[in-house]
């Protein structure tokens, strides 16, 4: 099967710097070992996992924007094998990535795991709808606790995805995955000071 993602980003330009490299017989015929165009069981829950992702947009002048969209744990939402959507929520009232989309509704987005030194990619088309247009989306999208100012929704149509290598991906770590791997810690601290001061009092 023809590996999609690659397809779309092997350009005639892309091909002479990998020929100049001399790695373009790595990747002349290379054919992907799995669809790419429709998540697996394994790309939905990397997605269901993540708080926070990177996407780029092209403006009409041609120069690439990326964004960062962060919010709560899974605001990303897996609809299917191929849609996926999230609220989007005011910022600083720029519109530069909605204003790219609705001259060009292809978008490329990375998302990350640090700690896992995991990244995934994924190609798109990404359709702006109001949250009017389609409330049983809004409601499933929509996070009340999350205290911004809904003002839009976008839905992407998946065209390919692929995952990178982890050689060149330092871990990182959230607050509370911090705060939970310490949480052993605590807890045992805890113990034995409580223990400490019962000798003590003890001994007093």
């Amino acid at each position: 099967m023809a590996y999609g993602f690659l397809d779309i980003a092997i350009t005639p330009s892309v091909r002479a710097a990998q020929a100049e490299m001399g790695a373009d017989h790595i990747w002349s015929d290379f054919r992907g070992h799995r669809e790419s165009n429709r998540f697996t069981d394994n790309e939905k829950a990397f997605i269901s996992g993540r708080d926070s992702f990177y996407i780029a947009s092209v403006s009409e002048t041609g120069w690439p924007y990326v964004q960062h969209r962060g919010g709560p744990r899974g605001f990303l939402k897996v609809l299917d094998d191929q849609l996926l959507a999230f609220a989007d929520y005011r910022g600083n009232r720029q519109y530069i990535s909605t204003g790219n989309f609705a001259a060009n509704d292809r978008a490329s987005l990375i998302l990350m795991d640090y700690p896992s030194r995991s990244r995934l990619k994924i190609y798109a088309h990404v359709e702006k709808l109001a949250p009017s247009e389609d409330p049983a989306l809004t409601a499933l999208v929509t996070d009340c606790a999350y205290g911004a100012k809904l003002e839009r929704i976008f839905r992407l149509r998946l065209e390919s995805f692929d995952w990178n290598c982890q050689q060149h991906i330092k871990p990182r770590f959230t607050e509370d995955e911090v705060v939970a791997a310490i949480k052993p810690l605590r807890d045992r601290l805890a113990q034995l000071e409580a223990e400490n001061a019962e000798l003590k009092a003890t001994i007093k």
